[in-house]
């Protein structure tokens, strides 16, 4: 087992991953101080491993109760999070109630907004079964829902006490989606580390057989890459938005084709590849090194061509994204290969790169 800490003074948390840590009752020690448990999952992730969770806390001699969401993430709205906040006030939830998030990233995002507002805010563990969970979304901090205006528009930063990565559930992770979380994997080489990008290319017959010993270095590369920046900038003020590389045209992707018609990975994906034609428009990088992030990012059977809703619609979606300010759109792109800075870009040359990709 690997362990790093994201540095957050008296709110820093570990970060465990490892093989069979969900049987580990020693890793939940955070739980000893409370007074109940929920565990919070969903009906794809329940019937894996919610029970031998459960009785891995029981352990610690607390009740321990289940709360089963529907999956996907056009469930990750308020009528869903009401869900959680139904059960917590039915059975008597506390301030001392901790709660655990058991699934990929739309759990973790419920279940730590719900958190972050249940009674002004609770504890919360971040048990991640899914790639792009265990590499990006239960790091951070980062909570909330989506609007049909816009994704996780409406939510919180607030961090868990702990984040447990069992590299053993992404053994029943379906092929597609262990390549969309593959996307954030080549993420932060791409804005981070050109090395482990490089890593990432060679080994990418590995990563999509999902080898223990390759996922091993791909979750915890990852998960130091986003914990230093995170701990630089918690909410986002400077450096933080970088981890966002695109994501700006992903979540136009999505709200565009509707959640859940396009996983979240793949989403991002696509919009990697905008964003690096975008990145060689502004004259930062070459031609070649975008194609050749454009052909990463195919190898890991991921699309590379988005959906066409005109350059109208697109620049409509993109409009709803965190990182606007005063109306005007902010976008990553990549000075380099392996790292990357947040500016305006004019629109005119946004419509190009849309255009040029296949978006138009």
């Amino acid at each position: 087992m690997k362990t790093l800490e994201v540095d957050l003074g008296d709110r820093s948390y570990p970060i465990y991953i490892g093989t069979g840590l969900i049987d580990q009752p020693n890793l939940f020690g955070a739980c000893e101080k409370a007074t109940s448990i929920y565990i919070v999952t969903n009906t794809t992730v329940a019937p894996l491993y919610a029970e031998r969770l459960k009785k891995t806390l029981e352990t610690l001699g607390k009740p321990v109760r289940t709360i089963i969401l529907p999956d996907g993430e056009s469930y990750k709205d308020w009528k869903n999070l009401q869900l959680i906040f139904d059960d917590l006030l039915k059975f008597g939830a506390d301030r001392q109630t901790m709660l655990i998030a058991l699934g990929g990233g739309v759990i973790g995002d419920m279940t730590g907004f719900a958190a972050a507002s249940f009674m002004r805010g609770i504890r919360f563990i971040q048990v991640p079964t899914t790639l792009l969970a265990q590499v990006d979304s239960s790091v951070g901090g980062k909570t909330g829902i989506n609007h049909p205006l816009g994704k996780n528009m409406i939510g919180a930063f607030h961090q868990p006490t702990a984040v447990i990565a069992d590299l053993n559930t992404l053994k029943t992770l379906p092929a597609r989606e262990l390549s969309a979380g593959l996307a954030e994997v080549i993420k932060h080489g791409a804005i981070a580390d050109e090395q482990f990008l490089s890593w990432i290319e060679v080994n990418t017959p590995a990563l999509l057989e999902c080898n223990t010993e390759a996922m091993a270095h791909a979750v915890l590369r990852s998960c130091e890459i986003k914990s230093a920046v995170v701990s630089a900038d918690e909410k986002e003020g400077g450096i933080r938005a970088t981890l966002n590389f695109g994501h700006t045209f992903g979540h136009a992707i999505e709200a565009g084709m509707g959640y859940g018609e396009w996983l979240h990975g793949e989403a991002v994906g696509c919009g990697m590849v905008i964003g690096a034609d975008l990145s060689h428009r502004l004259g930062y990088i070459s031609r070649a090194q975008a194609d050749h992030l454009k052909q990463i990012i195919k190898s890991m059977k991921l699309p590379t061509e988005p959906p066409k809703f005109g350059s109208a619609r697109y620049m409509e979606l993109m409009q709803v994204d965190k990182k606007t300010e005063g109306g005007q759109i902010r976008y990553v792109v990549l000075e380099k290969i392996g790292k990357a800075k947040i500016q305006g870009v004019p629109d005119s040359q946004v419509i190009e790169t849309l255009t040029a990709t296949g978006a138009v």
